[in-house]
């Protein structure tokens, strides 16, 4: 029988709360001096970030929603949010599954979770997964000379 990964039920318990936040932050707007603080993994599979973000910020990144964000949009597996960043607004998405922080200095509140390891995501215009398989020798039965076409053209 398989064991009960607690861990695991509690941050997705914990997570739901982060989402009913934003989505009241999506209809309600922020006030009251409300503001978050939102730490995720930038390399975590579904994370778009534009390039220079994530070459700023490689592993880990926190945003912070209260006055300049546009477009917040919350659904069942993550938020998608509009930010400025040296003066330009940019689109940033993350899965709740990145998250790694969520803060709400206003009243003294904050989560912390433990993300599970993922495979880094090409979710951006610069870094794509390279398949690597240095064990991987080609069958020399399978190579094509190239010679063997320049002859056959004459």
């Amino acid at each position: 029988m398989a064991r009960i990964d607690y861990q695991t039920l509690l941050d997705t318990a914990l997570k739901s709360v982060v989402k009913d936040a934003l989505v009241h932050a999506q209809f309600n707007g922020l006030g009251d001096g409300t503001h978050f603080y939102i730490t995720f993994r930038t390399r975590d599979n579904g994370v778009v970030l534009p390039d220079f973000l994530r070459i700023r910020y490689p592993d880990i990144m926190t945003i912070v929603l209260q006055y300049s964000y546009n477009n917040l949009h919350v659904s069942e597996k993550e938020f998608g949010v509009q930010l400025t960043f040296d003066g330009r607004p940019f689109f940033i998405r993350v899965p709740f599954s990145a998250l790694v922080e969520f803060k709400d200095p206003s009243v003294d509140f904050m989560l912390s979770f433990q993300p599970k390891p993922q495979n880094a995501a090409a979710d951006n215009d610069m870094e794509l997964p390279l398949e690597e398989r240095p064990d991987t020798v080609p069958d020399p039965g399978r190579v094509v000379s190239l010679d063997e076409f320049r002859k056959n053209r004459k």
